[in-house]
C-alpha cells in the first residue's frame, strides 16, 4: 500500500511540473511568434508574412526589389533568371515555376511573391505566404516601397526612391536644357517579328522619360498608346508614332529589316542621327537595379560626349 501511494505522489508531482511549464512556455513561443511575423495587408487581403524573411521565391518582374533590398532569394522565374542585370545576383538561384510546384517545396520558401495573374495560387498558399500584385496598379515607384513594407525594409525603400527621383529629375532638366522642352521621344522595341511603340509606364525606360522627366511624347502615341500602354505596329505606320528622338530596344534574334527599309531610314529621327539603340533583354522590368541601370544609360545618351 505504501509503495502504491508513493508511486502515486511522483505522478503527481509529475503532472504539476507538466503544467508549469507549459503555463511558463506559452506566452514565450506567443511572443516568438508575435515577433517572427506580421500582417501584411495585401490585395487579396491580410497575409501573415515572416518579419525577416530569409528564404523568398519570386514568380514575377519583381525580383530586383528583393535583391535591392538585400533580401535572401532562392528561386525566380525565368525571365528574371535570364536577366542580364541579374546575372551576378542570381547565379546560384533556381529556376522555378508556379507550375513546378515541387520545386518550390525543395526550396523550403518563407515567401512567395507573384503576379496576381499566377496559376496555383491556392497550392502556393499552403507551401508558403503568398503576396502577389497585380503589374501596373501602382506607380513604378510606389511598387518598391510597398515591397519594402512587405519585406520590413520600408525605410530604405522610401529613401532610395526619394534619392532616384530627385536624380532623376536633375538629369531630365538637363536633358531638356539639351534636347529642347518641346523635342518628343518615343520608345520602341523589335522583339521576334513584331514592333512596339510604348507609352509611359511599361518598362523599357518610359516610366523614367516621360513620368518622371518628363520628356514629350508624340501625340500620336499619347492619343493611341498610353491608354493600353503598348501597341504593335506594321511597318507602314512606325514614322507617325516616332519623335524627335527614337529609343530602339532590340532583342537579340529579333527581326530587324525595318532598319533597312526606305520608309525608316527617311524618318527625321533617323536621318538625324537621334537613334538610341537600347538591349532588350531586361529592359522590360521597373526594379531598382534596372532603373538605375537605365537612368545612367539614358544621361550618357542624351548628354554623354
Amino acid at each position: 500500500m505504501k509503495k502504491l501511494f508513493f508511486v502515486a505522489i511522483i505522478a503527481l508531482v509529475a503532472l504539476v511540473a507538466c503544467n508549469t511549464n507549459d503555463e511558463t512556455t506559452e506566452p514565450e513561443t506567443e511572443g516568438t511568434d508575435e515577433a517572427t511575423t506580421f500582417t501584411y495587408q495585401a490585395e487579396t487581403g491580410p497575409v501573415e508574412v515572416p518579419t525577416n524573411p530569409e528564404r523568398v521565391v519570386v514568380l514575377s518582374g519583381y525580383t530586383g526589389d528583393v535583391i535591392k533590398l538585400d533580401v535572401n532569394i532562392v528561386g525566380v522565374d525565368t525571365w528574371s533568371k535570364n536577366n542580364p542585370t541579374f546575372a551576378d545576383e542570381l547565379a546560384d538561384v533556381e529556376e522555378v515555376s508556379e507550375d513546378n510546384l515541387e520545386k518550390i517545396i525543395e526550396l523550403e520558401p518563407d515567401l512567395i511573391i507573384a503576379l496576381s495573374t499566377v496559376s496555383n495560387l491556392d497550392t502556393l498558399q499552403e507551401i508558403a505566404p503568398t503576396v502577389t500584385y497585380t503589374w501596373g496598379a501602382m506607380n513604378y515607384l510606389e511598387q518598391h516601397i510597398e515591397i519594402g513594407k512587405l519585406l520590413n525594409k520600408e525605410e530604405a525603400a522610401t529613401a532610395w526612391v526619394e534619392d532616384f527621383r530627385t536624380r532623376a529629375e536633375s538629369i531630365g532638366e538637363e536633358i531638356k536644357a539639351e534636347i529642347g522642352e518641346d523635342t518628343t521621344v518615343s520608345v520602341l522595341e523589335a522583339f521576334d517579328k513584331t514592333v512596339y511603340v510604348y507609352g509611359n509606364n511599361w518598362a523599357r525606360g518610359t516610366e523614367i522619360l516621360y513620368q518622371t522627366m518628363e520628356l514629350a511624347m508624340p501625340e500620336a502615341v499619347e492619343e493611341d498608346v498610353v491608354a493600353d500602354g503598348y501597341l504593335a505596329l506594321s511597318m507602314e505606320v512606325i514614322p507617325e508614332y516616332v519623335g524627335d528622338y527614337l529609343i530602339l530596344s532590340k532583342y537579340e534574334g529579333a527581326d530587324t529589316a525595318f532598319e533597312e527599309t526606305e520608309t525608316f531610314q527617311n524618318m527625321p529621327a533617323v536621318q538625324n542621327g537621334h537613334v538610341i539603340e537600347m538591349q532588350g533583354e531586361g529592359a522590360s522590368f521597373t526594379d531598382p537595379i534596372t532603373l538605375e541601370k537605365q537612368l545612367a544609360f539614358f544621361e550618357d545618351a542624351f548628354l554623354g560626349e
